[in-house]
């Protein structure tokens, strides 16, 4: 029975996911929101198919929520947070500060004791990293400069949750709890029964073990389970090494999110960052698409139409406060031209992490159950809104200043000069790498090769392990804002289904393909592409002019010669592809013709030496040459 009732209700909340989603993303109000009507639909409260369990299924998909928070920590490279420190730090304090104090001082107004008020400031602070960065994503409103600073504020609020969470027991203590009382509600840690300084001692040492191992030893295990080549195994390694630090920061009393961030940021520039990214985020996706199920199917119906009036109040005054900091916040740090007010309408709705701090201070007894179901209501349906007020910035807003400014000026797009990703780091893409390298280009470089990717790491190239046939590896490298793609693998037919997806999902994106032979030059060349270059075609021709040359040809007749041979086959290439395409018997007959015809070619040169457009290298040969032309004419005159 129990089988049963877990199939019965996987059945149910995939099949809301399934119908809700699309048809909220298809009305243009994202996936977020289709998440949460799903939940409401099939809730107690509408259609009833589930009923208490929402909230142990919320639980489990909480890890969605710690596996959201790894994978920003992947993203958050040391040299990306220093370029970025001013905006994320700058602008995140300011919106904090501000919203902590503002809304803070509106709750104690309201009438709520001096610790529930700052809980209250500090949770509703904070803005729903999935629902803006997806909505603003969909619009393309993330390059500009309203949304970058939507994001650096975001990346700043999901660094304050930590120590909020590590707060709110201090205000449980300031509202009248017993540290003990705390500590029996919250979990028992390993190092509870030291002293405070000891245990503070001991959390530093986990922490700093929790780094080295991070650094040093995940890259040899890495190494280890890729070179296996089975993926499950490496799937295996990457959830357990979320667990593993997710459970290893609960052990010492720090939260899961903590030690998973933690985790992601030391292995933001691991060589394996792009796979373990694209291993995690099925799981992610999926996990919080279930997080937000439940939370819609937990929304308090009967409290929202016991208070109707006071939590729609609530919502309206949460949104205006946050509104009016994160204007003045724009305003400060330099946003113009209606970009602060995308900035202040992105972010002026509660956070996903707020379910868990309300949560988290229902348990320490900073707020009642009434209380906390208040706020979640609040959260969801400010949350809720958000599409509405993009719709009003994108329709009524936005054109307006455009219009005020007779739209003089442009739109602020990031620089996409030089963005190159090269797929494939052996030894022909070694050679186009540092090429291009040395020429002042940046380069993002992936090899699904682990012993490669080690030892030429040791060389200081900066690439990273990864399956580049695996599409999502792709994307998460940045091809959607790449210039240039670089197809450099060996493997034929992984080679060409890549680059049919990169065309036909990128069509602006421009692909160089590297080709084993003749046939994998047409094969590219049917699906679009022109910057082919076959990977032995020129070294073998450059080594056919030295043999030559060895058997007694002049260094610039040989040069010559082989630079007639690449013409010849550069100017047949299409209409053979075209006889390829259509009869394989005529391709047949057309390349025995076109190499009787490049015979005579290369015969008919060998008998003038001399052309007076050669400008090759061997100038004694060619004076030689001439001279003995010259006493040629002469003679026979």
């Amino acid at each position: 029975m129990y089988g049963q009732d877990f199939f019965l209700l996987a059945l149910i909340y995939l099949m809301a996911a399934v119908i809700a989603v699309p048809l909220a993303r298809r009305l243009g109000l994202g996936s977020v929101l289709g998440y949460l009507v799903a939940g409401v639909l099939i809730g107690p409260y509408v259609l009833g198919w589930v009923g208490k369990d929402s909230d142990k299924v919320m639980h489990f998909a909480e890890f969605g929520v710690v596996l959201m928070l790894f994978i920003i920590g992947l993203e958050m490279q040391p040299m990306v947070l220093w370029k970025m420190r001013r905006t994320i730090f700058g602008m995140g304090s300011t919106q904090m500060v501000l919203s902590v104090i503002v809304i803070g001082a509106a709750a104690f107004l309201a009438g709520y004791q001096i610790n529930q008020s700052l809980s209250i400031g500090m949770i509703m602070a904070l803005s729903s990293t999935a629902i803006v960065l997806q909505t603003l994503d969909e619009k393309g409103l993330l390059n500009n400069s309203g949304g970058r600073s939507s994001f650096a504020v975001l990346l700043f609020q999901d660094i304050a949750v930590i120590p909020i969470l590590a707060l709110l027991p201090l205000m449980a203590v300031l509202g009248g709890n017993s540290r003990s009382e705390i500590n029996h509600e919250a979990n028992q840690t390993l190092f509870s029964t030291y002293p405070e300084v000891i245990q503070i001692l001991l959390i530093i040492s986990v922490g700093a073990a929790v780094i080295y191992f991070g650094r040093i030893a995940a890259r040899h295990l890495f190494r280890l389970v890729a070179e296996t080549g089975m993926r499950e195994v490496f799937t295996a390694s990457s959830l357990l090494l979320v667990i593993g630090a997710a459970l290893g920061t609960s052990a010492i009393g720090l939260s899961p999110a903590l030690g998973t961030f933690i985790a992601g940021v030391v292995l933001a520039d691991n060589e394996y960052r792009h796979e373990l990214e694209t291993t995690i985020e099925p799981f992610k996706g999926l996990l919080l698409g279930l997080f937000f199920i439940s939370v819609g199917a937990s929304i308090n119906f009967t409290l929202l139409m016991q208070h109707p009036f006071t939590i729609a109040g609530f919502v309206l005054l949460l949104i205006f406060f946050k509104f009016t900091v994160l204007w003045i916040t724009g305003k400060i740090w330099g946003l113009k031209h209606g970009r602060e007010m995308l900035f202040a309408l992105a972010l002026a709705q509660g956070s996903e992490f707020g379910f868990i701090l309300v949560s988290f201070s229902n348990q320490i007894r900073i707020f009642d159950v009434q209380t906390s179901a208040m706020q979640i209501i609040i959260i969801i349906f400010s949350m809720a809104l958000t599409p509405f007020l993009l719709m009003i910035n994108e329709k009524v807003i936005r054109p307006r200043y455009i219009r005020k400014r007779n739209r003089q000026v442009p739109d602020e797009l990031p620089d996409t000069r030089n963005k190159i990703i090269i797929a494939g780091f052996g030894r022909f893409g070694l050679v186009v790498g540092r090429l291009l390298m040395a020429n002042g280009h940046q380069v993002t470089i992936l090899d699904s090769n682990p012993s490669n990717v080690e030892i030429l790491r040791k060389y200081g190239f900066k690439l990273y392990y990864g399956d580049v046939t695996r599409p999502e590896m792709l994307e998460a490298a940045g091809v959607a804002e790449a210039k240039l793609l670089v197809l450099t693998m060996a493997e034929y037919d992984e080679a060409v289904k890549i680059a049919g997806y990169l065309k036909k999902n990128y069509p602006n994106l421009k692909i160089a393909a590297r080709a084993r032979d003749t046939f994998h030059a047409f094969e590219f060349h049917k699906l679009g592409l022109n910057m082919i270059q076959r990977e032995t075609f020129n070294s073998a021709v450059e080594l056919g002019a030295k043999i030559l040359e060895y058997m007694g040809m002049p260094r610039y007749q040989a040069f010559r010669s082989a630079r007639t041979f690449k013409h010849h086959e550069d100017e047949i290439f299409e209409e053979l592809y075209q006889h390829w395409l259509e009869d394989e018997n005529r391709f047949i007959q057309e390349s025995r013709r076109f190499s009787e015809q490049l015979n005579e070619l290369l015969q008919t040169e060998k008998e003038f030496s001399i052309h007076d457009t050669d400008y090759a290298w061997d100038l004694t040969a060619m004076n030689d040459d001439g001279q003995m032309k010259t006493n040629s004419d002469s003679n026979q005159e």
